[in-house]
């Protein structure tokens, strides 16, 4: 299991750099995440989608199609891609700590 560094402190990933366990996510592994992939500093409309998305996680055991997560934040869609430049399933599913999603995000 690879295993990444940031400011001083290592996360256990798969392949592609997604938290190996969800469950040790929390509000200080997403900046540490952001601040890593270049996304930079976390704003209000960031943190709607990244909290949008662990709900619907923690509740469905997946991840969100991208329809629903502008329709429940109320974050336009290109809003998304300029927030995530890596789009919402690389960048903000890994961000808000998820598996690396199997579909369409």
């Amino acid at each position: 299991m690879p295993i990444i560094e940031i400011d001083n402190r290592e996360f256990d990933v798969d392949g592609d750099g997604f938290l190996s366990n969800p469950e040790l996510w929390n509000d200080e592994v997403a900046k540490l995440l952001a601040k890593s992939d270049g996304t930079g500093e976390l704003s209000d409309k960031h943190w709607a989608v990244i909290n949008y998305i662990r709900e619907y996680w923690k509740v469905n055991n997946m991840a969100p199609m991208i329809r629903k997560i502008c329709q429940n934040t109320n974050v336009r869609l290109a809003e998304i891609y300029a927030l995530f430049p890596m789009g919402p399933a690389k960048g903000a599913c890994k961000i808000a700590g998820l598996p690396k999603p199997d579909g369409c995000v």
